[in-house]
């Protein structure tokens, strides 16, 4: 999109104007990607670096929306339970698939499961002062996937 917008401000007046008019990113990109002509100037050579960049966009767009379906139905069918909870998207539902492997036994407690993603708050008490700090270790992954959750 910022390549989009670059040529977009460096085209020629009269294509910056009637593109200004358009609404929505989707819908700039799907009228990019319908511009034909040969180029012949100046406007029609951005116009077709502009559809060129814009037919990417839409292709780009449909195999991340493939992909996205693909691992929403991997991970229904092993995690449904994960999935029906509030705040739990697939991607973090993927993400803590990942951490816990082909080996869930290993993960023997929540505060186990706190501590591989990093987010189980370590003791750094001294004297009379009892404080924590937070784990900087653990599965950085895992942890964005439990806070961004």
């Amino acid at each position: 999109m910022v390549t989009l917008k670059t040529i977009i401000i460096n085209a020629p007046a009269a294509l910056r104007q009637a593109l200004d008019r358009i609404i929505g990113k989707m819908a700039l990109i799907r009228h990019l990607a319908a511009r034909p002509g040969p180029i012949l100037s100046v406007t029609a050579s951005a116009k077709g670096a502009l559809r060129a960049i814009a037919r990417r966009w839409l292709t780009l767009d449909a195999e991340i929306r493939a992909h996205d379906a693909d691992l929403e139905a991997l991970t229904a069918s092993c995690v449904p339970a994960m999935l029906e909870a509030h705040g739990i998207s697939t991607g973090t539902a993927a993400e803590m698939l990942i951490l816990v492997g082909d080996n869930p036994e290993r993960i023997r407690s929540e505060a186990a499961f706190a501590k591989l993603c990093g987010v189980r708050p370590v003791p750094a008490s001294s004297g009379k002062t009892n404080r924590h700090r937070l784990n900087r270790g653990g599965n950085r992954q895992a942890n964005a996937a439990c806070i961004g959750s």
